[in-house]
């Protein structure tokens, strides 16, 4: 007897993996997830540009496309089907709070809180922030040169965010990811600083400068960019910005064998929204989880191996040995 009429058993899968890359909104060029080459990558160190969010949990995914019968002939009968509208949405709950899943679970703009200069006028988005302090030559991404005077406005623990002055430019701003878009010029010189997503923690100073605990995103600081301390993340709800990133989720079943699915292209479709969990029985009082939400909207992109618009690619590893 012959088990060829056997299928693979259906994946056992715990929780789902996230990772997420910025999309280049000015040339409007996602991050394509390539299974061939990458469908083994370690998920502890995934490969650049991608970032690892960790777990999440409530992953849900759904389709809104619609298809309509083309209807010909007298009576009219469907001659076939075609695709009337294109439509994917993603829901999840991130299980930490950081930069990134705070800015995927808002609709807009996400800033960082900066440093206040003594005296400043209070605003609900950070008061005006100490003067940024200039990089020395040979600085890297893990590694901030500075003069005594200015390292000593840091200390181990804080957040430093590294990005060019705002000097009146529209259009997309932040490196290497645009955290806004500027339609008229604005007057605040630490504007780029303030939604920069070139950040990262400080783990020792030294007379010398920073040590940094992880590696800026934006690699070395470029040409003309400053350091200024964070203590803290800001969102708000409304605005005209949406945040933009290409997306991957992992399930790992039992057995080795992997489901993912990537989105060229997810946008936030919702504001800012939190889930709270209790620890316990909500009869009982006592402490609660708070996690962010996220909801998605995928948008199309062209394939450049037939020129089809998608939203979803779903992709399947086989466990080793398994049937086909």
């Amino acid at each position: 007897m012959t088990a060829t009429w056997f299928s693979a058993p259906a994946p056992v899968a715990r929780r789902v993996r996230a990772f997420f890359a910025p999309v280049n909104r000015a040339a409007q060029t996602p991050v394509f997830f390539d299974p061939s080459e990458q469908g083994r990558f370690s998920l502890d160190s995934p490969p650049a540009p991608w970032i690892g969010l960790g777990w999440v949990q409530d992953f849900a995914r759904k389709t809104a496309s619609k298809s309509a019968a083309l209807m010909t002939g007298i009576p009219a009968a469907p001659l076939e089907q075609v695709r009337e509208t294109l439509e994917a949405q993603v829901s999840l709950q991130f299980l930490s709070w950081t930069k990134l899943t705070m800015a995927l679970a808002t609709g807009s703009q996400h800033m960082n809180i900066l440093t206040p200069a003594s005296g400043a006028a209070p605003a609900a988005d950070g008061a005006q922030a100490v003067v940024a302090v200039i990089p020395q030559s040979g600085s890297t991404s893990t590694s901030i040169l500075l003069s005594t005077t200015d390292a000593a406005n840091f200390a181990p623990g804080a957040i430093v965010a590294v990005d060019v002055d705002y000097t009146g430019q529209t259009g997309y701003v932040g490196a290497p990811v645009a955290g806004a878009y500027v339609r008229q010029a604005l007057a605040d010189v630490d504007y780029i600083r303030r939604v920069t997503f070139n950040v990262a923690l400080v783990s020792q100073v030294t007379a010398t400068g920073l040590t940094l605990a992880e590696t800026l995103p934006g690699g070395a600081p470029a040409t003309g960019a400053k350091a200024q301390a964070v203590i803290g993340f800001v969102d708000r709800e409304g605005g005209s910005f949406y945040q933009e990133w290409s997306a991957l989720f992992v399930m790992e079943g039992s057995q080795g064998e992997r489901i993912f699915f990537h989105y060229p292209r997810l946008q936030s479709m919702s504001g800012a929204a939190e889930a709270v969990s209790p620890l316990i029985a909500k009869n009982q009082g006592g402490n609660s989880r708070v996690m962010l939400k996220g909801q998605f909207l995928a948008l199309p992109v062209t394939d450049p191996l037939d020129g089809e618009r998608v939203v979803c690619y779903r992709s399947f590893i086989p466990a080793a040995n398994a049937l086909v």
